[in-house]
């Protein structure tokens, strides 16, 4: 039989301490982006000429500004997968690096040893208008066929692609593939017609886009025409993109003000709110200043604060309206300075008293020698004497 231990009631009170849990801590480190093709698939052959005459310096053909037809027919010889080939390469060392242009057509063999990004742009990338995502020199116009880098007198968020094989599916197909390189804004398709043009929210991924599926296919063997698209003539589209440039210059304008000044123009500070019926009132019952009276600034301005700063500014054009001059000024400080209550003197700006004093002071100074001189130039002197002794 086994023995039963009675435990006191001291004992019985008391509660084992759990035993501590082991917490495992899961490190995630980035990936490094992986070789999309072997290097001996890169050759160092002259591009085909697309041209009538051809360039060393850019190593390309030019005088040509539409594409060959063959071409532009001809597949592309790799694609991007997102998934598998994003990764950090020695860019994500460097701020304000480029992105792969080999990477989004799926053809760049470096890898993680790349000195461009391998990944998608997203908001945080900002570049200067005058270059792309990829830091390719943006041009004034827009090629005749809308190809190439594109032009810096506008923002182009939207791509035209053509040559979409026609199917029941077709806005599915269209949104799945374009989907994979940002986040879409819009995308509007021709079903009759098998063209599609989509809209990005960052000009960045449409740029991305454009050189990702540039001679791709879709569900078929179809080998797309991806293109800038052209300024919709839609007034509604007009004013949509009008309003959306006000909302991010209103954006900007509300990352740079304070945070609780930005919460009290829009009302959402209720303390905030309360005082500015206050003091809007100035002292008036019932009555509420508007916003362009009560934020207004300058020496005319309704409200005591807007008014500050500014008084010195009204004291000097009231002073210049009545004819007032410095040198009255001046004179009147100096008087009241002395304790003096006689005038000035006409033509100075000393008063009389000051002057018998002034004549009554003596003040002995210590006669200068010079050398005895000889010559033909005694008598002639200079300025400059004085002062070197």
């Amino acid at each position: 039989m086994s023995e039963e231990r009675e435990l006191s009631p001291e004992q019985s009170k008391e509660v084992a301490a759990p035993a501590p849990k082991k917490v495992k801590k899961i490190i995630r480190k980035k990936r490094p982006a992986r070789p999309q093709v072997d290097s001996s698939f890169i050759t160092s052959e002259p591009p085909p000429q697309t041209g009538t005459i051809f360039n060393i310096w850019y190593n390309k053909w030019s005088g040509g500004d539409r594409e060959d037809k063959y071409l532009s027919k001809t597949p592309a010889k790799g694609r991007c997968n997102i998934a598998k080939d994003s990764g950090y390469t020695r860019a994500d060392k460097v701020t304000g690096s480029y992105f792969c242009l080999f990477f989004a057509r799926g053809v760049c063999p470096k890898g993680q040893d790349c000195e461009y990004l391998h990944r998608l742009p997203n908001i945080h990338d900002i570049f200067n208008p005058n270059v792309d995502c990829f830091g390719r020199d943006k041009f004034s116009d827009y090629r005749d066929d809308m190809g190439g880098v594109g032009s810096f007198m506008r923002q182009n968020r939207t791509i035209y692609v053509g040559r979409i094989h026609v199917t029941d599916d077709i806005e599915e197909i269209v949104a799945r593939h374009f989907a994979e390189w940002g986040q879409v804004e819009r995308i509007r398709v021709l079903n009759t017609r098998g063209v599609a043009f989509i809209t990005y929210s960052n000009e960045a991924n449409a740029q991305f886009a454009k050189e990702s599926m540039a001679h791709q296919s879709l569900d078929h063997n179809e080998v797309l025409n991806v293109r800038w698209a052209t300024a919709d003539p839609n007034p509604m589209a007009q004013a949509r993109e009008a309003r959306r440039i006000e909302e991010q210059a209103a954006e900007a304008i509300r990352r740079a003000l304070p945070e609780e000044f930005v919460a009290e123009i829009e009302g959402r500070d209720p303390e905030a709110r309360k005082r500015r019926k206050i003091e809007s009132g100035f002292g008036l019952e019932g009555y509420e200043a508007p916003d362009d009276i009560y934020f207004a600034r300058g020496a005319q301005a309704v409200n005591p604060a807007g008014r500050r700063g500014h008084e010195l500014e009204q004291e000097q054009r009231l002073m210049i309206e009545n004819g007032e001059t410095a040198g009255e000024q001046d004179t009147a400080a100096l008087r009241d300075a002395l304790g003096q209550q006689e005038p000035v003197q006409d033509g100075g700006i000393f008063s009389s008293s000051t002057l018998a004093a002034l004549k009554t002071a003596k003040v002995s100074t210590a006669p200068k020698t010079k050398a005895a001189a000889s010559g033909p130039l005694v008598a002639y002197g200079s300025d400059s004497e004085d002062e070197e002794d």
